[in-house]
This record gives structure tokens, C-alpha cells and sequence, in this order.
């Protein structure tokens, strides 16, 4: 065979990998693995190496970013990017309506009712994108709506954005917002956090800052992503609906919210408003409100524009999630592992729905960025569930010439009173007392007992402290020698309170070796991870043993966590800790096969929604039992998902891929018929 011509074969591997990143990071449904599609992007890499010439500027290959520029360059929007008038009640939103019914009467059109689309208003970085011929040429921020910066470099790295689109006319303008989810937000500040760099504030400052950067590797290295909102200039096509613009825009590969929806009445946009305030706690990404517009575009030009604002379109903010309160004092806790923890004292503050007098400080090198001092008056944020946070000081209170002094980690640990001590290259000061600090006992005692660790029934915060405080547990080796005598003689302990408190604890040597692992509090250590090592090494024995480069060839562990939990492992305490609880019964081999062994070896599955018996762990547990995996997303690779009650997005992605759906009794039956073929 004759080897293809590097042009044909260069744009071949250009057409693959655009359809593979557009599954991957725009439909969620990826068909090939990480490994696969590196191994065409190098293949192309290589192509465009020997042959510069066959070099676009739409190549998957320019994603990782090009050189710093010197300065951003303005330039002015195609079409102004305008401003939207707000809306914070029911009763605003209705007398909005009733101005455009009056403004198309004065114009002789009777307008009873209108058409809405109505879409989640992402708090992000507004970005315009212009495609000539297909490819993308221009990527600009919003900024005063005529004229904004080009970020076309950092624009490129984003994998949501397209570099070039089918089938499209001469000129398009996609308009959307670049953010950055909270999860991708918080894996950020917490790489930042381990590397000793300063961490950001929120997902919002975070992108927008990103994306302003000269230097487009930055940006290639942090999460961000787009939704797509809308279609500004155009030529060689044209929409008579909003909604119709939104349709093309996903036919041609960009994202757009797949919870926009088209609406027919006032009544119905208003529910649809008051539903995203209730969701907006849960979603993975920050939205301050809803964005209301007419859909029929005939009906947007007759009703124009009024100063800057479109008056077919609104805003619907949500209630204040941040507020001003006093900063009375910063207090410390002690982590499980040592580390010292700030919370802010404050005065009482209602936001978020809820009366608000502690906030999380998150570690001192923050406190220190943020220059958070005793006394200030501060910021506090409270978004849906999340624990209440002190963002910064409010602006007049840095311009204070009495302000205290920069607050400083405690010298001595707040528990114990152990000289504290500052790792290199750490954010947090420690106390390296782990054996007899109680604040580190404390935090171990209750992570070991929680759910997903050792799960034991009526072992809690509260009674984990009663049984410090008490003196009759100081580990959690400690915990299996206690009788029912010692609690009955303990406040809010009778007889069969006792006798079940001691039966939970006695079945908690029935967990499995990898949450056994876990539990006992070794530092990189999660749940996850803890039963990847399980699989992987089959025995303590065997994990003691392994070099740090051997516990680094483990799934999801690198090469500094690998050397972090090998060192913890040869302590003497931990030694005797884990010895102590292989006395006591627990089990620390691994039960199931190894890797890629067992009735259902090679077999992947989801698990989603609330089954009727089995927790999530205790289904896991199963399926790993009998050699399969378990994985977080659905895609074509997936064998089965397993579906509770509320199961979400996930089941409906398996009903569209065709993935086999099993409830509780199918995963029992499957689960038995595993073990049937074992052999014996």
C-alpha cells in the first residue's frame, strides 16, 4: 500500500479529531478514548512538524496556544453588543410585557400575547466569535458594548469553541459566555492551593481574567468553557426566531443550554423564572438569573432599542446571594491531617435565605491575598448549599487608618498547644503532634465512623466527642474494644442505645478493604483511591511493601501523592494502628479478583439515582466484588447504568446511546449470575 499524501491525510485527521472533541466536550458522548484520540492529534502534530505549509488556523493541534502577545488590540463590534434591563419581581417582569404590548399598539400591531425564549443567564465573560467562510477569525470581549479587546489567542484553547463550523455562510457572529463551572473552579483553587500560588475569588474573576491574559499556554491550562447565546452579523443567512438561531447554532457544533425553552405565555415564563431560582443551588455552574426574550425576530426590530437596551429582552436577577457584614474575629480549626483551618467570626448576617455567622476563610495565604482583617467590614457570599464564604473587604474598609493588623496563624495549635509549623511549598501551617493532638484524633475518629468510611449507625459527630471527652477512645483501634457497660455510663446512653451502638461498630468489620483503607486516614487517600489500591495491590502486606513508583502505577495516583502515601504508611504509628485494627477483625485483603480478572471483568457501570436497598457504596463494592468498574459518565463504552429513583440526565443518555438499563433486582440477578460462573 502507498503511504497517503500527508495534505489528504492531514485534513482527514483535521475532520476526525474536530468530530471527536465536538462529542467529547460539546454533546458529553464521547466514542473513542483519551488514549485514541491523542494518538491522532500526534499523528497530525507530526504532519504539520514535517510540512508547515499544510498548517490552518482551524487545526486541533493550535489549541494548546501560540506565542505572548505584547498588548490586547481593540476592536469594534460588528453589531453592538447591548445591555439588558432588569426585572426583579413577578410584577416587573409583567409590567415589561405591558410596555412592548403599549410600544407595538402606538405602531398599530396588536400584540395579545408573545412567544418567548427564555434561557439561564451564566455569570461569565459575554464573548462575540466571528466566522468568515467557516473559519474562525475573531474572538472579542464584550467590553462597552462597541468596541472590546481581542482575546482571539486564549479564545482558540477553549475546546467548546469551534475553529471552523460546516456548511457555513460567508459571515456568522456566535455570541456566549465563557465561565467556568464550580467544579472545574475548585479543582483549580485546590492545584493553586497545593503549589503555593494565591487562589481566586470566584469562577467569574477567575475566567474573565484568564481570558485577558497575553499569554494564550495560561489559558490553554485552565477549564473554561462557552454556552452560547445567540447570532449577532450575519451575511447569506438570516433567522425569523430566536429559537431557530439557537437550533442552528447546535446543528453546527456549539453549546447551547440544552434547558432553554421556548415559552407561549407570560404566565409560563414567569413559572420557568421562579423554577431557575430553585434549581440554581444545585446546577454546576453560577447563574444570577434568567434571560427573557421575544422569540420572533420580525417582532424584535419593531421593537427596537431604547438607550442601550433591547426592548425585546430582560433580565431576570435573582435575589442577592452576597451582603456586608462585620468581621469580628478569625478562629482556627485542626484538620485530620494537621492542618489548620481559618473561619471567620461574624456578626449575624440574613443572605442566601439563612442567618449567616460563621464563613469559611478557606486557608491563611487566602486570608493574606484577600487582606481580610478583625473588624473590617466584608463580603460574605452564600450560593444555594454552599457553606458561606468571605469573598474580600467591602471597598471602603481598606481606606480605614485604624485597621488591625494582618491576622497570622496561631503560633501554637489552637487543640493541643503544640509549636505549629509551616511545611514547605504548603498553605496551611500544621501541627505535626498527629498522635496525641485532640483536634487531630477528634477529626480522624469522625471521618473513620462517617458514611463511606467505616459507615457506623449512631456514631456521630456529637458522640465521637462525648467518647473523647469521656477518655475511652483516643484512635480508632479504641473503638472496638468498648463495651455497653462503659456507655450506659455515659449522659443519653440507656441499655439498648448502648448494646446498638456497640452492634454497629461490631459490623463495621464486615466493610471491605478499600474503604477500610480510607477510613484510616491516610493523606491523598480517598474514596475512590482507596479502592483502587485495593484492587491493585490485594493486601496491606503487599501496599506496605510496594515502592512509591510501584503505588504511582495505581489508577488516578501520581508520582507525589504515590511518595506521600508511602511515607505515611511506613510511620510507626500507622503501623501499629493498622495492626491493632487487623486484631481487632477488619479486613485488610482485598476480596475480589485482581484487575481485569472475575465474571464480569471488563464490564462498566454507572450508577444513578436511589436505590431501594443497596447504598451507592454497597453496590460499587458488589460490582468490583465481581471484577467490573464503576465510572462516573455514560457513554458508548458503558455497559450497563443502573437507575434508581430520581436518576436524572444520566438515564436519559443511556436510553439515547442504547446502553442496557438495569434497576436494584436486575443488578442482584446480573450480580448472582457472576458469582454462579465463578469457578469454585
Amino acid at each position: 500500500m502507498t503511504a497517503p499524501v500527508p495534505a489528504e491525510r492531514a485534513a482527514e485527521l483535521r475532520e476526525q479529531l474536530a468530530y471527536h472533541g465536538h462529542r467529547y466536550y460539546v454533546l458529553d458522548d464521547p466514542v473513542i478514548g483519551d488514549d485514541e484520540y491523542d494518538t491522532l492529534l500526534d499523528e497530525l502534530r507530526a504532519i504539520e512538524a514535517e510540512h508547515p505549509d499544510l498548517l490552518t488556523p482551524d487545526s486541533p493541534t493550535q489549541r494548546v496556544g501560540g506565542q505572548p502577545l505584547d498588548r490586547l488590540d481593540k476592536v469594534r463590534h460588528l453589531q453592538p453588543m447591548l445591555s439588558l434591563a432588569n426585572a426583579r419581581s413577578e410584577e416587573e417582569l409583567r409590567a415589561w410585557v405591558a410596555r412592548m404590548r403599549n410600544h407595538l399598539a402606538r405602531e398599530g400591531i396588536e400584540a395579545s400575547e408573545f412567544r418567548y425564549v427564555a434561557e439561564p443567564k451564566i455569570d461569565g465573560l459575554a464573548i462575540s466569535l466571528v466566522y468568515r467562510d467557516g473559519v474562525l477569525e475573531r474572538g472579542a470581549t464584550r467590553g462597552n458594548g462597541e468596541i472590546g479587546e481581542d482575546v482571539t489567542h486564549n479564545l482558540r484553547t477553549i475546546p467548546t469553541i469551534p475553529l471552523s463550523i460546516p456548511d457555513a455562510p460567508p459571515l456568522v457572529e456566535v455570541r456566549g459566555e465563557v465561565y467556568m463551572s464550580l467544579p472545574d473552579f475548585a479543582a483549580l483553587n485546590e492545584r493553586r492551593a497545593e503549589q503555593g500560588l494565591s487562589t481566586f475569588m470566584n469562577p467569574r474573576n477567575s475566567a474573565a481574567g484568564t481570558i485577558r491574559q497575553l499569554d494564550p499556554k495560561l489559558a490553554a491550562e485552565r477549564p473554561l468553557s462557552m454556552w452560547c447565546y445567540g447570532i449577532g452579523a450575519t451575511e447569506g443567512i438570516s433567522f425569523s426566531s430566536h429559537f431557530e438561531a439557537l437550533q442552528w447554532l447546535r446543528e453546527h457544533g456549539f453549546r447551547v443550554n440544552a434547558d432553554v425553552k421556548r415559552l407561549d405565555s407570560e404566565e409560563e415564563v414567569v413559572r420557568q423564572c421562579l423554577a431557575w431560582q430553585e434549581l440554581r443551588g444545585g446546577l454546576d455552574f453560577e447563574i444570577d438569573g434568567v434571560v427573557v426574550k421575544v422569540d420572533e425576530v420580525e417582532l424584535q426590530r419593531r421593537l427596537g432599542v431604547v438607550g442601550r437596551d433591547p426592548r425585546w429582552a430582560i433580565a431576570w436577577k435573582f435575589p442577592p446571594t452576597t451582603t456586608v457584614t462585620t468581621l469580628k474575629g478569625i478562629e482556627w480549626n485542626v484538620g485530620k491531617f494537621g492542618d489548620l483551618h481559618p473561619f471567620a467570626v461574624l456578626e449575624p448576617v440574613h443572605v442566601g435565605g439563612v442567618t449567616v455567622k460563621l464563613a469559611t476563610l478557606h486557608n491563611e495565604e487566602d486570608v493574606a491575598r484577600k487582606d481580610i482583617r478583625i473588624g473590617d467590614q466584608v463580603i460574605v457570599l452564600r450560593a444555594g448549599d454552599v457553606i458561606p464564604q468571605v469573598l474580600s473587604p467591602a471597598p471602603h474598609a481598606v481606606e480605614r487608618e485604624d485597621r488591625s493588623p494582618v491576622p497570622l496563624p496561631p503560633a501554637l495549635c489552637p487543640s493541643c498547644g503544640t509549636p505549629t509549623v509551616k511545611p514547605e511549598g504548603s498553605v496551611f501551617t500544621k501541627c505535626p503532634n498527629r498522635g496525641g493532638c485532640p483536634g487531630q484524633q477528634f477529626q480522624l475518629l469522625k471521618h473513620f465512623a462517617s458514611r463511606g468510611a467505616m459507615d457506623i449507625e449512631g456514631l456521630g459527630e456529637e458522640r465521637v466527642l462525648q467518647l473523647l471527652r469521656a477518655e475511652l477512645v483516643r484512635n480508632a483501634g479504641d473503638l472496638y474494644r468498648l463495651t455497653a457497660e462503659q456507655l450506659t455510663e455515659l449522659e443519653g446512653f440507656g441499655e439498648i442505645s448502648a448494646e446498638r451502638l456497640i452492634a454497629a461498630i461490631e459490623r463495621s468489620k464486615d466493610t471491605p478493604f478499600g474503604r477500610v483503607l480510607f477510613a484510616i486516614g491516610i493523606e491523598g487517600v480517598g474514596f475512590v483511591t482507596g479502592r483502587s489500591l485495593a484492587q491493585q495491590f490485594g493486601s496491606i502486606d503487599a501496599l506496605v511493601a510496594a515502592s512509591p513508583e510501584q503505588v504511582a502505577q495505581t489508577s488516578g495516583i501520581g508520582p507525589i501523592v504515590a511518595q506521600l502515601i508511602h511515607d505515611q504508611l511506613a510511620e510507626p504509628a500507622m503501623l501499629e494502628l493498622i495492626a491493632d485494627l487487623r486484631a481487632q477483625g477488619l479486613k485488610f485483603e482485598a476480596e475480589g479478583p485482581p484487575p481485569g480478572e472475575g465474571p464480569l471483568a471488563d464490564t462498566t457501570f454507572v450508577l444513578t439515582g436511589t436505590l431501594p436497598d443497596l447504598t451507592r457504596e454497597e453496590a460499587t463494592e458488589r460490582i468490583v466484588a465481581a471484577g467490573g468498574r464503576v465510572t462516573s459518565s455514560v457513554s458508548r463504552k458503558t455497559d450497563y447504568v443502573v437507575a434508581g429513583d430520581s436518576p436524572g440526565s444520566k438515564l436519559e443518555k443511556a436510553e439515547r446511546l442504547g446502553v442496557k438499563v438495569l434497576d436494584e433486582p436486575g443488578l442482584l440477578a446480573l450480580l448472582e449470575g457472576a458469582g454462579q460462573a465463578q469457578p469454585s
